[in-house]
């Protein structure tokens, strides 16, 4: 997922007279997702906002944007289980949780308990395990805080340089930290992490920052500096986002609805950004002549590994 970051309430400033006192200003989300199972040669969106085993979720309340990657253990399906069950029913519940306002922006942990704890109580009985990733930006306070359960994650990303990140979570290679719901009397057996255990952050944003959230797809196929790369092509939208601004501020004829034209095309970049990095990420995994550093590892651990990626693109803007 591509957010880039910007201000809220467009319309309504505008009308009020002025986009002064940038400290006063609230921050949102830009965001667009894109992505792709392993099963697939091109990016199909199932139902919900799920791509193979992977699942995502963007909610908004009055006082955050909250976003959220889960990538469901795919050895499940040895065990006649869908993988992608329990990754889009933990978003899905995520989601639920933030859109009724049950959540502290500073607290995503706490989002992550939540969704999974209901999952454990849920009448239905649903199976298996999955890592997490849930970035919360605080609107008013114009902080990200973010959650990590394993190998998934983010990077913030200003002025072409990665300003922070995700640390990944490995109980040992290819095994990442995840939640789990197992089978009774086989709880000892599978390998579960608590929610608490996700590591935690929290950090400024700017305007114009950029935050990618993915699955390990991404991460295992493309360096930061091929990442990098990609995002350079949303410097013309970003440049757009504060020419509207400058121009809302110092000419009376130019309205919000100029604005909202301009994050039109904005959102319609972050996708093609996100296509973009997504399907590189994914040809990168099936070229046979290429050795990312995690075919190098999967190599000496004597496997044959393909992914399926994620991608989630966010700029932030006011």
């Amino acid at each position: 997922m591509l957010s880039v970051l910007s201000y809220g309430r467009l319309v309504a400033r505008a009308v009020l007279g002025g986009l002064s006192q940038t400290d006063g200003r609230d921050y949102s989300l830009i965001s667009a997702s894109y992505g792709f199972g392993k099963d697939f040669r091109k990016g199909i969106l199932k139902k919900g906002m799920c791509y193979g085993d992977d699942a995502c979720f963007i909610a908004r309340h009055k006082t955050a944007d909250v976003l959220g990657v889960a990538d469901g253990v795919g050895g499940w399906r040895d065990y006649g289980v869908d993988p992608s069950q329990f990754s889009a029913t933990l978003m899905r519940t995520c989601e639920r949780l933030v859109k009724e306002g049950r959540f502290t922006p500073s607290n995503p942990v706490g989002i992550l308990t939540s969704g999974y704890y209901e999952l454990l109580q849920n009448k239905v009985p649903l199976l298996g395990s999955s890592t997490a990733c849930i970035v919360v930006l605080d609107r008013r306070s114009h902080r990200l805080h973010t959650c990590n359960l394993g190998d998934s994650g983010f990077l913030v990303v200003r002025g072409g340089e990665v300003v922070h990140r995700s640390d990944e979570q490995q109980h040992y290679f290819n095994t990442p930290f995840q939640l789990s719901i197992a089978p009774p009397g086989a709880e000892g057996v599978v390998l579960s992490d608590s929610p608490e255990a996700a590591d935690s952050s929290s950090f400024d944003v700017q305007l114009g920052d950029i935050i990618l959230t993915a699955t390990d797809g991404l991460f295992d196929n493309m360096p930061d500096y091929m990442i990098l790369q990609e995002l350079k092509k949303l410097k013309v939208s970003l440049l757009d986002i504060s020419f509207c601004f400058y121009m809302m501020k110092t000419n009376s004829h130019f309205n919000a609805f100029y604005c909202c034209s301009f994050q039109t095309t904005n959102y319609d970049s972050i996708l093609q950004t996100a296509q973009s990095i997504a399907k590189q990420a994914h040809d990168l995994a099936y070229d046979p002549n290429y050795m990312s550093p995690f075919a190098q590892f999967a190599c000496d651990n004597g496997l044959n590994v393909r992914g399926k990626v994620t991608v989630l693109i966010k700029i932030v803007y006011c």
